[in-house]
């Protein structure tokens, strides 16, 4: 690595100002958006790849990609500039960055009381660092004591990164230790600094391989430093400041593209399981789990199709449909849709060597191809080899996008499952078509399985184009929010992957990953006990994603009713959820439009108080519910830390009030999740415990938390939960405030759009012991009538 150091002013524009650095490498400093700054540098004025697929500030991308160079979609504010002797200010609104000299960074923010502060610096040694002989760019940043870093995405271990070392590269990492296991499934390097008080995030664009060191490294000839490094690739980062976390992660959000509005039917209970597709009688099997729910008052929206229906053998064959299992798809689709559920079908991106239709597929050209022989690259897959679909061919995608159509979505499937896609190809320079202008695999490994999904999906649009499509994906990089929802990847069955697959999922949800779950009760190892069990379903029913699903080495099955003595504690918990699902399903548009993470850290709402940052069990499901799962066997009262908010906060259950700022001590008992509500909201909550169907969902209420005193405000989403009529005002927004003394509690609602729900009225609820007046609108009330 050569260390870039001396550098002359070379010219400014309307968004950017560039150096020529060694007289021969161009770097730049963009100035996009207030709190918004990037840095790219070409190496002999050139770029290693031309293009981006992970920045869309205004719509999706081309299918090409988005030309690296440019700002379109930004606003551009503008900059000023200041030298004092030999170092350059650059000054945009409440952000100045130093560029000194030789090369390194200082960053700084300006406070509350007009005075500039340091925000973030360059090590002043060897800041950045280019491969002279080839690929390979480096990045060193300062590290400051008592920071704490988050986000990259899908993680494993604790919440707080700091002190750690991480690897991007996408690994189908089956039966990962959730503490300790490094690389996992998806390539996020994306980090959020936190430290006195202030905030900022650094993206990293880039997909080859890539390493982020948090402090792990030191050098005793350097201040301590944090490193970034690709294999390959530009040196491309975007500096967000903040100044709270929040505005980091929404910022980060509004960067790379907006978080996709699935189907209300996709926040439902989703069955799953590898056993019934692998068995022999697949159909039989399926159809028997439409009864096992129905006997056992199971409410469910969905069931994913694992792969076990493409198979010959024991292998797996995407777009085959095995008949001997599944002897009439279309008929088997159908009594699902009679049962009120949807169906997903896995697919795979990788057809193996002896598929039925390889060869088709090798002489259209449509596989990445082998870097010496010019034939398609082979790669292990599924117990064989097999060679990878290439998305940045337009032929590839059109042949997708026909099979999904004609192999799916015409047999009755509503939905595709976008799995095993991490694409480990591990020669570098395997060629892609690049959508003509060619491009090795080792600069856009992570890209391939964001084309696939963005295929699958626009497949599901034209063929239902009323319809908003839903869709899964378990690898990705960073824009794959605008098309799908994802989960942790195929984890293991202990107490210890229930704990850190909850940091994990919030982990992913600081960084733009908003809907988000894991394979409740573990998909690899041995099934759970009935404890584990039942604590992993009150933990899971509590996500964007709940979906019950295995693969057990021992050959059981996770199934809500596997355990007779627990089930009532099981359908509690799934009904819990369906009662919850106007609430789930208001987040939902809020992550949507609003950028707002679903899941959410203690601190995230509450950096005001230091004790949120302290590593926790607990997280916040939207702005008004604490979830305080069991994480420990035998467990059956647990203390949790109660953030200091200024209300107070109730217990969901009984209703007791606890002011904020302590830590109480709560019972858990075995068929109850430890849950609070914070004082000032109103949770919106259905009487429906069955699938969604919005013309029987026709009672509605609000449990009303009022704090002691003050103003609070909130909204309930509601529309037909399929369609994009709400665009057009076809949605209900029915916002509130609640404003609060000593003597009533006041709530006045306001609606909006012209959708009219099933149900014409809200009951509100207040917590039991409850003796101020309730008045709706202005009059004494318990009850109030939509009128639109």
């Amino acid at each position: 690595m050569k260390t870039l150091k001396n550098w002359e002013f070379h010219q400014q524009t309307a968004d950017r100002i560039e150096l020529c650095v060694e007289g021969k490498h161009i770097f730049q400093l963009y100035v996009l958006a207030p709190g918004l700054m990037r840095v790219l540098i070409k190496q002999h004025g050139m770029l290693r790849l031309n293009r981006t697929w992970s920045i869309a500030p205004e719509a999706d991308v081309p299918w090409e990609g988005r030309r690296r160079d440019s700002a379109e979609g930004f606003p551009l504010p503008g900059y000023e500039l200041d030298w004092q002797e030999e170092t350059l200010w650059v000054t945009a609104d409440r952000l100045r960055v130093a560029i000194h000299q030789p090369l390194w960074l200082e960053w700084q923010y300006q406070a509350e009381d007009g005075t500039w502060k340091t925000l973030a610096a360059d090590r002043p040694t060897s800041a950045y660092q280019l491969n002279a002989h080839g690929d390979g760019v480096a990045h060193y940043q300062r590290r400051f004591a008592e920071e704490r870093c988050y986000g990259l995405g899908e993680k494993a271990g604790d919440l707080n990164r700091s002190g750690r070392r991480f690897e991007f590269r996408n690994l189908d990492a089956m039966g990962y230790n959730a503490a300790t296991t490094d690389p996992l499934y998806k390539h996020l390097p994306f980090t959020i600094v936190n430290h006195d008080g202030v905030s900022y995030g650094l993206f990293y664009d880039n997909l080859s391989s890539t390493w982020m060191d948090l402090g792990n490294e030191i050098d005793n000839y350097h201040q301590p430093y944090r490193r970034y490094q690709a294999e390959a690739g530009d040196l491309d980062y975007y500096f967000l400041f903040g100044p709270k976390i929040a505005d980091v992660t929404k910022a980060f959000v509004r960067l790379t593209g907006k978080t996709c509005f699935g189907p209300k039917w996709s926040l439902g209970y989703s069955g799953s399981t590898m056993h019934y597709t692998d068995a022999p009688d697949a159909q039989q099997q399926l159809q028997q789990f439409i009864a096992l729910c129905r006997q056992h008052e199971i409410p469910c929206d969905s069931f994913q199709l694992s792969s076990g229906y493409t198979s010959i053998g024991n292998k797996r064959y995407v777009f085959n449909w095995n008949y001997d299992k599944v002897p009439q798809p279309e008929r088997m689709s159908q009594s699902f849709h009679d049962a009120g559920m949807k169906l997903a079908a896995n697919i795979k991106p990788c057809l193996l060597q002896d598929h039925p239709r390889y060869a088709e597929v090798a002489e259209r050209g449509m596989f990445v191809q082998d870097s010496e022989s010019g034939q398609p690259e082979r790669s292990s897959f599924w117990d064989d080899e097999g060679s990878h679909l290439d998305f940045t061919n337009p032929e590839t995608v059109a042949w997708w996008q026909e099979n999904v159509t004609r192999q799916l979505l015409e047999k009755g499937i509503d939905s595709t499952w976008n799995d095993n896609n991490e694409f480990e190809i591990w020669d570098g320079e395997a060629r892609c078509h690049g959508f003509g202008e060619p491009i090795t695999i080792k600069h856009i490994r992570p890209l391939m399985p964001l084309l696939m999904m963005r295929a699958s999906m626009e497949a599901q649009q034209r063929f239902a184009p009323e319809q908003r499509p839903y869709l899964i994906s378990r690898s990705g990089s960073a824009g794959m929010q605008r098309y799908v929802q994802t989960w942790s990847g195929d984890n293991r069955t202990s107490w210890q992957t229930l704990r850190y697959n909850t940091r994990m999922g919030v982990g992913m949800s600081l960084s733009g990953l908003y809907n988000v779950g894991h394979d409740v009760g573990g998909f690899a190892g041995n099934k759970p006990d009935a404890e584990l069990f039942v604590r992993w379903v009150q933990n899971g029913v509590m996500h964007p994603r709940f979906t019950i699903h295995s693969w057990h080495d021992d050959g059981s099955v996770n199934e809500p009713w596997m355990y007779p003595e627990v089930t009532p504690m099981i359908r509690d918990a799934i009904r819990l959820r369906y009662r919850l699902l106007p609430y789930l399903y208001t987040l939902l548009w809020q992550a949507s439009a609003d950028d707002e993470p679903m899941l959410r850290p203690m601190f995230l709402d509450h950096e005001q108080d230091a004790r949120t940052f302290d590593e926790s069990d607990d997280f916040m499901l939207g702005q008004d519910l604490l979830v305080a799962s069991v994480m420990e066997p035998g467990q059956r009262r647990r203390q949790v830390y109660l953030p200091d908010n200024h209300t107070g906060w109730y217990d969901f259950y009984c209703g007791d009030w606890y002011p904020g700022g302590q830590m109480v001590e709560l019972d858990a008992p075995l068929d109850r999740l430890p849950l609070l509500a914070r004082a000032g909201a109103m949770i919106p909550v259905s009487a429906r415990e069955a699938f969604v169907d919005q013309a029987a969902d026709d009672q509605r209420a609000f449990l009303v938390f009022p704090s002691q005193e003050g103003c609070h405000q909130g909204m309930l989403f509601e529309d037909d939960g399929e369609t994009h009529g709400w665009r057009e005002g076809q949605a209900l927004w029915l916002r509130w405030e609640m404003r609060c003394d000593a003597q009533r509690i006041e709530v006045t609602f306001t609606p909006q759009g012209r959708f009219r729900p099933a149900w014409q009225s809200v009951d509100l609820r207040l917590p039991q012991g409850e003796t101020r007046a309730l008045y709706i609108n202005g009059k004494p009330a318990c009850r109030y009538e939509l009128s639109l």
